[in-house]
């Protein structure tokens, strides 16, 4: 994985008078949005909680700007690398607590934030030994198993949609059954009126493609990733983009903004991490 310098966007509350709580937000596929990450990340501090907005694309404008080259070119594994990097730049700050540190993340940050919470992905990503309080990925697709199930043993907060065809409810109960015989806490809230990125800026909803819901990836206890329909190692980017290419759905999903179902993952996701970023 080539070097990069992690970047991003930090929200502080008002008060620090005593270290902070925060979380670390990764966003989806679309990069960084006003209506929904950078949005997040000021409520967050005007509630008392850090939130630093981790731009993986930005950092990798070098490497490929359009869709689908950006899903290619730029991996969860970089997602990953810039999430423990974030987590490391907090807990050095004086006005933040990394035992209180949560990561969030949406769809395409959802599936990294997922697997962050696998204990060889910490090992490999935080030397450092600092580790996330909790995880809570929204509308994440569950393409990938890990074939070491342990898990650092953070509680994990999985909300779907409903009516979003990306996420596969069968596949994710094999994923929450892999992570909670690893040692974690699962819970998962799905909203039967929600469809994909519900807290996104399109009124309406539409329907999009590139779906992932057919995808079936086991990562190794190497770090290595395999195609499960195919046998092809995702070793490369050929060998990554010909995998995605051959296993992604021609069917599409519905994406479309619901300030309703908005309105209740706030309240799930509130009662889920107060407890543990303000114990």
């Amino acid at each position: 994985m080539p070097p990069a310098t992690a970047t991003g966007t930090l929200f502080l509350p008002e008060d620090r008078t005593r270290s902070v709580p925060a979380v670390i937000l990764l966003h989806g596929a679309g990069g960084v949005l006003g209506a929904r990450e950078m949005t997040y990340g000021a409520q967050y501090a005007a509630m008392g909680v850090a939130a630093l907005v981790i731009d993986v694309f930005g950092a990798r404008r070098d490497r490929a700007t359009g869709f689908v080259n950006r899903l290619i070119e730029i991996t969860e594994a970089m997602a990953l690398a810039d999430a423990y990097a974030g987590l490391a730049y907090l807990a050095k700050r004086g006005d933040i607590d990394p035992a209180r540190v949560a990561l969030i993340g949406f769809s395409y940050g959802g599936m990294a934030t997922t697997y962050a919470a696998h204990a060889q992905v910490a090992e490999a990503f935080a030397q450092d030994g600092h580790r996330f309080a909790a995880h809570v990925a929204y509308y994440a697709p569950c393409i990938a198993r890990f074939a070491d199930v342990r898990s650092t043993g953070a509680p994990i907060l999985f909300v779907p949609g409903g009516r979003d065809a990306i996420v596969d409810p069968n596949r994710c109960a094999e994923v929450d059954g892999d992570l909670q015989a690893g040692g974690s806490v699962v819970r998962r809230i799905a909203y039967p009126n929600g469809a994909h990125q519900w807290d996104g800026f399109f009124a309406g909803e539409r329907m999009i493609g590139r779906n992932l819901a057919p995808c079936r990836f086991q990562v190794m206890p190497n770090g290595g990733v395999v195609d499960l329909r195919t046998g092809l190692p995702m070793a490369n980017r050929w060998l990554r983009g010909a995998v995605l290419a051959l296993c992604v759905g021609r069917e599409g999903y519905l994406i479309g903004r619901n300030d309703d179902v908005r309105a209740r993952s706030n309240r799930d996701v509130a009662a889920f991490l107060n407890p543990l970023l303000f114990p």
